[in-house]
């Protein structure tokens, strides 16, 4: 996977070497904008107006990627920010929504296997057998308006 950071304000981002060379350079983006800003009534420069383009060798996955590379991007993207929070604001919860019936067996064991060590997992699933038995925490099945301890 290739990820490429798009600032608004401008290649030059990137290649700032300093905190005060940023805010220079961003202060230049901003004043340049403020016109065009004003009349439209919109910021139109700005870590907001930032963007992440994931790409699939050279071509942007946007509009590229198949629906299961897609899936595996998004995926990748919540693990490595889960992965981020537990090592700077200790133990986050993970929500994976019905992640396992997109994937095929070796898939699912594996993201089982990498957040099954999670104090703070919580799993949704339509077809009970999904998620892979690896992961050994307290079940409930839901039907009919039911909450039942499994």
């Amino acid at each position: 996977m290739l990820l490429e950071y798009r600032g608004s304000a401008g290649e030059g981002l990137a290649d700032a070497g300093s905190r005060e060379e940023l805010y220079e350079l961003l202060m230049a983006a901003l004043t340049e904008a403020r016109k065009q800003e004003i009349e439209r009534g919109v910021t139109l420069v700005g870590p907001h107006r930032d963007d992440l383009v994931l790409k699939l060798g050279r071509l942007p996955a946007k509009g590229y990627a198949s629906h299961g590379e897609s899936w595996s991007y998004a995926l990748a993207l919540r693990l490595a920010s889960y992965d981020l929070l537990r090592t700077e604001a200790g133990e986050p919860v993970l929500v994976l929504d019905d992640v396992f019936a997109e994937l095929d067996e070796r898939r699912r064991e594996r993201l089982a296997e990498l957040v099954a060590p999670g104090e703070q997992v919580l799993v949704t699933a339509a077809v009970e057998d999904d998620v892979p038995h690896v992961l050994t925490g307290t079940r409930y099945a839901v039907s009919e308006g039911e909450v039942r301890r499994v």
